[in-house]
């Protein structure tokens, strides 16, 4: 039988411990931090939504637990604000999970690596094109686009895994991992065929300016490539190292965002997602 081209599902390790924002995570998830008026991790699941992805598996852990109860039916808070009058309000509570998103929350257990927790959720995913969205990472847009949409077009077309990138300034190459596309240019929402990638390149060495976002769409060819994924950096098991493999065996495209992104995970990135994302808010621009 064929493999669908449809991406449906998406794996998001929301596992880590957000270390790199103590002390303010020691008792909150670091997907729970608000930005404005929701958590991170609302606007990942509305980024799938949008995307067309209707399941979700999320790997998480014990420490967790507030990401499942914001997504859940919380009855005496809708009934309070029903008898209240305050519809708005009791319509966004309600609306924390997109109509017709299914959520599977799977324990990671041990911190074993990105890999391995994208391994976790292979049971749920099973035989079928798949996304990994890393929840630290929120995509800003001021056009209306919805990147991740139109990467899944692009995989669905090609029937290459994508790999989404922004372009960086020249200073800050050294901090990314940078993707070697052969020297082809190409525009926002254009992808072209990948050779490999390089973990935080000088400026001389770099093969582009195209940094490695935290969304990826692969096909199940990478489950495999996972369970035979030795230990790497740190004594865990590396996604990197699988998309490695991955790319020897099949193409792998980098897909060129719209907009940028804001990594949530530290201070400054956490901060500038703030400031961007009330400049969408009138009362607050």
């Amino acid at each position: 039988m064929e493999r669908s081209k449809m991406v449906k599902k998406a794996v998001i390790p929301v596992a880590g411990f957000g270390s790199r924002m103590l002390p303010a995570t020691k008792a909150i998830p670091k997907e729970m931090l608000p930005v404005i008026d929701r958590p991170i991790i609302q606007y990942i699941v509305e980024e799938c939504a949008a995307a067309g992805i209707n399941e979700i598996v999320m790997v998480t852990h014990t420490s967790k637990k507030a990401i499942e109860q914001h997504f859940q039916t919380a009855e005496e808070l809708e009934q309070s604000l029903q008898d209240k009058g305050k519809e708005q309000l009791l319509a966004e509570v309600q609306g924390t999970l997109p109509q017709g998103m299914k959520l599977h929350y799977v324990q990671q257990g041990k911190a074993k690596g990105l890999g391995h927790a994208v391994l976790c959720g292979k049971e749920i995913i099973g035989d079928e094109p798949f996304a990994v969205i890393l929840p630290d990472v929120l995509i800003d847009t001021n056009d209306g686009t919805d990147n991740l949409l139109e990467m899944a077009k692009a995989f669905e077309s090609s029937n290459a895994s994508q790999i989404m990138v922004e372009s960086v300034a020249q200073e800050d190459i050294s901090k990314f991992g940078i993707v070697d596309i052969d020297g082809v240019k190409i525009n926002p929402g254009q992808d072209a065929q990948m050779k490999g990638t390089v973990e935080k390149p000088s400026i001389e060495n770099a093969p582009s300016n195209l940094a490695v976002v935290g969304r990826y769409i692969f096909t199940p060819t990478i489950w495999s490539l996972l369970e035979q994924t030795g230990t790497g950096v740190g004594g865990e098991i590396q996604l990197t190292d699988a998309m490695d493999a991955l790319l020897r065996q099949e193409p792998m495209h980098a897909f060129y965002m719209h907009g940028c992104s804001h990594d949530c995970g530290n201070r400054k990135g956490y901060f500038d997602a703030i400031n961007a994302f009330a400049k969408k808010y009138p009362e607050l621009a």
